[in-house]
């Protein structure tokens, strides 16, 4: 039990006590985004707008769905960008994961040096990266006169996202050094799971109550309701944001023991 909270302790204060290490990686990696490339950080902006475009293009005039209703009649494409940029920086760390740590076998075979950093560096860049999308959005909304009070409460619902997909990238970091056809495994689910989640579509589309239900037990479906009731309508749902908590603080705990744990083998295996 005392080695459990030791290791759970360390993995804790990371960014305090590697916090050089820390920036040193998320600056590498985030320039290295931009490296060799004509269009720079352009690109960053042009995925995500492009896929936001196609499916409000496919949902808006060929399904003909409109205004939400249980968000002030917010416009589909309004409603579709505030679900989507926080999903695309989910997505993206999920689905570098599997690779952060056998793109370092050689550093990691080479070098003592705190390990547990690259789980952290991994999930830091690209959150940095969608969140000036988020920005960008945002600055839009406030022009237009969405703004209100309860906006303060978006980097609290921001960093619990953060740390929910932290800890699911310390395990499937740490489990495909071992299981290599994790990575492909990976990139399927990330697409289910993002139609499991009411992005490009609102959750009264669907029918049954006991349907419904269920998506509660996904936890980014709180989480872009919480990003979508806060903007739109300057409200919190109580239910959503326990859910939130809760899987944000399961995920961290649980991803960041299984990663201390297994640590030391990384060497042997990479």
């Amino acid at each position: 039990m005392f080695v459990t909270f030791q290791l759970i302790h360390e993995w804790i204060l990371t960014p305090l006590t590697h916090s050089r290490l820390v920036k040193n990686f998320t600056r590498q990696d985030f320039t290295a985004q931009f490296t060799a490339s004509i269009g720079g950080f352009f690109w960053l902006l042009l995925t995500p707008a492009a896929n936001i475009t196609i499916y409000a293009f496919v949902f808006s005039y060929i399904f003909k769905v409109r205004a939400v209703e249980d968000f002030g009649e917010t416009s589909f494409v309004l409603f579709l960008m505030i679900g989507y940029l926080p999903w695309f920086a989910f997505a993206e760390s999920i689905g570098k994961s599997t690779s952060l740590l056998l793109d370092k076998a050689a550093l990691i075979t080479k070098v003592k040096f705190p390990v547990q950093v690259l789980p952290l560096s991994g999930t830091l860049v690209p959150y940095l990266t969608h969140t000036i999308g988020l920005a960008l959005l945002l600055i839009y909304l406030a022009i237009k006169g969405y703004a209100n009070i309860m906006w303060a409460a978006l980097p609290s619902i921001l960093f619990l996202q953060f740390i929910f997909t932290m800890g699911l990238v310390a395990i499937l970091c740490s489990l495909s050094v071992f299981l290599r056809d994790l990575q492909q495994l990976v990139a399927l689910l990330i697409s289910v799971w993002f139609f499991l989640t009411p992005i490009i579509y609102p959750i009264n589309m669907i029918q049954s109550d006991v349907v419904r239900s269920y998506f509660l037990w996904n936890p980014m479906h709180s989480f872009i309701n919480l990003y979508r009731e806060i903007i739109l309508l300057g409200e919190i749902s109580v239910i959503n944001l326990q859910i939130s908590i809760v899987f944000a603080a399961t995920s961290y705990l649980i991803g960041g023991w299984l990663f201390m744990k297994i640590r030391p083998a990384f060497g042997d295996v990479l």
